[in-house]
């Protein structure tokens, strides 16, 4: 079994080259690096220089769910490939854990960790500040648990590609630009060939950079549209979508007269809407959002 970490990213080149960096900081080392990138400046050349693993650098057309996608198709049958955003930051024993779950659990087909701090709900951190928040949150020993998982969180988690190339599952390509919910319905589909956990051991932060990330509009649109979307195909249960629909657009009616400084509230306001105004209409499309 080789442990691969892939990494999808677009316009964050800055970022990269640090989550790069933090990786040699590994117990276990991964045994590739595999970098999805749209075009050449999405990498520092320098970022790549003098590591103590093996980088193979993927270029295509962009798009989180084309991007990782290009990932599993680098994959070996035997392979585990942990996923993580260029902004996530692992704790030193994360891929050691890792590999000593998938190897001790043989019907685990997904393991996704513990994140002990996520900028995603606030301004975001920078690679400092989510240091700090790691060593904090590292304090505490971490406990050996896993507990059943709905899905995995794509800003970290980990699964056996063989399943995947056997049965032909890739992330929904037309759940296009950043993706929103990418990893659930990944996640559901996958499930049908093992058990999907949540380890308490593989810990660590994400960073919740906001640059690089879809317009307010945009990403409105699809805090609508997918979850419809996902019930149609059946890899969301109705509650499920109901309840992360409603919750995103009760935050960004009360929130527009007040919006935080990095939230363009108002711009995923008006996206909820002409999405709301699509589902009545029975249009169902979530590549729409590229018309925008």
């Amino acid at each position: 079994m080789r442990l691969l970490v892939g990494i999808a990213t677009t316009g964050r080149a800055p970022i990269l080259t640090e989550t790069i960096r933090a990786l040699t900081l590994q117990e276990r080392l991964p045994d590739a690096l595999l970098l999805s990138v749209g075009g050449e400046g999405d990498l520092e050349p320098e970022a790549v220089l003098g590591l103590p693993f093996p980088v193979e650098v993927l270029e295509g057309p962009k798009g989180l769910t084309k991007q990782r996608n290009r990932m599993i198709e680098a994959c070996g049958p035997e392979d585990v490939v942990m996923m993580i955003d260029d902004d996530f930051l692992l704790a030193p024993d994360y891929l050691r854990r890792c590999e000593e779950i998938f190897a001790a659990n043989a019907d685990v087909v997904m393991l996704t960790g513990t994140v002990l701090a996520d900028g995603i709900g606030g301004a975001g951190f920078d690679h400092e500040m989510g240091r700090d928040r790691l060593a904090e949150g590292l304090r505490q020993p971490a406990g050996s648990g896993l507990s059943e998982a709905y899905n995995g969180y794509g800003c970290n988690m980990a699964f056996r590609t063989g399943p995947a190339l056997a049965h032909d599952l890739r992330f929904d390509e037309d759940l296009p630009l950043y993706g929103w919910l990418e990893d659930v319905d990944f996640s559901r589909r996958l499930a049908a060939h093992g058990r999907i956990v949540k380890a308490e051991a593989t810990r660590g932060v994400h960073l919740g950079t906001k640059t690089g990330r879809s317009p307010g509009k945009k990403l409105g649109y699809s805090q609508i549209i997918n979850p419809v979307y996902m019930i149609r195909k059946g890899t969301l249960a109705p509650r499920r979508a109901f309840r992360l629909m409603l919750g995103n657009l009760g935050k960004n009616i009360l929130r527009t007269p007040f919006p935080e400084p990095w939230v363009d509230r108002w711009g995923r306001l008006k996206g909820n809407l002409l999405a709301l105004a699509d589902v009545a209409r029975g249009r169902i499309d979530p590549t729409r959002v590229l018309e925008m």
